[in-house]
């Protein structure tokens, strides 16, 4: 077997069941395997598996183990030569595991492969390549410096910025929301260190490998959705866990002293408040218009009942949807993308390319009963029923 695409699920139900359907398409071709482990979830996540996707391989926690655990646990499962770390607020497009299949097959001394994440919104995840995070570079990360300068090596490490969004090459920390590596390799690290509950383990994971003499890379021919906020809700247990978990990696890895004990604890506060800061759900103004990007003209009526407001149509077949959309730049207008008729990877490619602040865009999953999709990377996500 080829691949197993480990999904590690808690309490994301319609998320999951769309990033299943997404990796069902990117998987046709290939001898694969989904793992989906439930981390004890209460929203009908394992009922929607079990009834919708009796062929994926379900394993039922009794309870919530953390992102390291419940994703060992998948691994020792998986029968594949190679392994996806994915999470399941993730859309990838129908090409991407063929692609990446064959970018890791031409490699030498393989460690992890990380690609290129955009939010619900079509802006790039810089996370998607990051620098290994020593306490200088934390230090330029937790006061901005990497943004003042961009292009200066001293201060550009965190994010990797000596390698641009659109440029394959070698990077040091990928991200846990999608990690390709040899099962192997998984095994010989022994996978995640379980001592870390959440947050920290994907830059232990990707630091252990160059450990190795491994060779990490971003690869950015194939673009994955991630909508980020819907994993996590940022509150104060968020930040207890965040601070925890960078001191578990800094106590591991560095060299400790008074000063640098000191300045950590301080710079995890500090960062971890504002990603809780970041991350409080705020009120979103419903959109002036609507538009369903389809085949199905005879949908638009159901989706404006239950919407309760009009809704255009764009005819898939016969409209270009970026021209279409620069008439509508600047209006507060949500699109809704049919799976039905539209590919996930062309689902994809529309919100990177449109990315405008004032067009958000929902997806209607192929023979689901509900729209899906985040207007912000800092919220929870949006899924209206249409049952």
């Amino acid at each position: 077997m080829q691949l197993s695409v480990i999904i590690l699920n808690y309490n994301v139900r319609y998320f999951l069941e769309q990033c299943v359907l997404s990796v069902q398409k990117a998987i046709a071709a290939i001898d694969a395997e989904i793992i989906v482990i439930d981390n004890n979830s209460s929203d009908q996540s394992v009922l929607i598996m079990k009834e919708r996707f009796p062929e994926v391989k379900l394993i039922e926690n009794k309870e919530n183990f953390g992102f390291p655990k419940g994703n060992n646990i998948g691994v020792r499962q998986a029968k594949g030569k190679y392994v996806c770390i994915l999470n399941p607020d993730t859309v990838v497009a129908e090409d991407t595991f063929v692609k990446i299949l064959a970018f890791a097959e031409r490699q030498t001394n393989l460690g992890i492969i990380g690609c290129k994440l955009i939010d619900g919104t079509g802006v790039f995840l810089p996370e998607s390549k990051r620098g290994i995070p020593s306490p200088w570079v934390a230090f330029t990360k937790i006061f901005g410096l990497y943004k003042i300068f961009p292009k200066t090596k001293l201060f550009n490490q965190y994010y990797a910025q000596h390698l641009n969004e659109n440029e394959t090459g070698k990077v040091e920390i990928l991200v846990g929301a999608f990690m390709f590596l040899e099962r192997k390799l998984y095994e010989d690290l022994e996978g995640f260190d379980e001592n870390c509950f959440m947050y920290a383990d994907d830059i232990d994971l990707s630091y252990r490998a160059l450990q190795m003499k491994k060779n990490n890379y971003y690869f950015h021919e194939t673009t994955v959705l991630h909508y980020k906020g819907e994993s996590t809700i940022k509150d104060g247990k968020y930040m207890m866990r965040f601070q925890e978990s960078m001191n578990f990696f800094y106590q591991k890895h560095f060299k400790k002293s008074w000063f640098f004990s000191i300045f950590i604890k301080i710079g995890a506060f500090l960062f971890s408040f504002a990603k809780m800061f970041q991350g409080k759900p705020k009120e979103n103004p419903l959109p002036e218009s609507y538009f369903f990007y389809s085949e199905n003209e005879n949908f638009t009526k159901k989706l404006a009942s239950i919407l309760e407001n009009k809704v255009g149509f764009l005819n898939f077949k016969e409209e270009k949807m970026v021209n279409s959309c620069l008439i509508l730049k600047g209006k507060s207008t949500e699109i809704i993308l049919d799976n039905q008729y539209i590919s996930f990877k062309k689902c994809i490619e529309i919100i990177e390319t449109i990315k405008d602040k004032s067009i958000t865009f929902k997806i209607l999953p192929k023979n689901t009963s509900f729209i899906i999709g985040s207007n912000s990377r800092n919220d929870r996500g949006q899924i209206v029923k249409i049952e």
